[in-house]
């Protein structure tokens, strides 16, 4: 998977998170159309341009822009 593909699904990330706040990562994916490894790979370039909060509740990861 390139740098490309990875940028890309971090912009649509950031664009559904924009739009819609904070939601779990199961469903960022569903309504992103996305793959979970591009999901996962596209969460972690984010969260190290510290764009990302993240919170733990259970078995459930909630993210949304900082």
């Amino acid at each position: 998977m390139s740098n490309d593909v990875i940028g890309e699904a971090a912009g649509a990330i950031w664009e559904y998170l924009e739009q819609n706040g904070e939601a779990s990562v199961s469903k960022v994916a569903k309504e992103t159309g996305l793959g979970k490894t591009e999901v996962q790979r596209a969460i972690g370039w984010l969260a190290k341009e510290d764009k990302l909060a993240f919170e733990v509740s259970g078995r459930t990861e909630t993210l949304s822009l900082k």
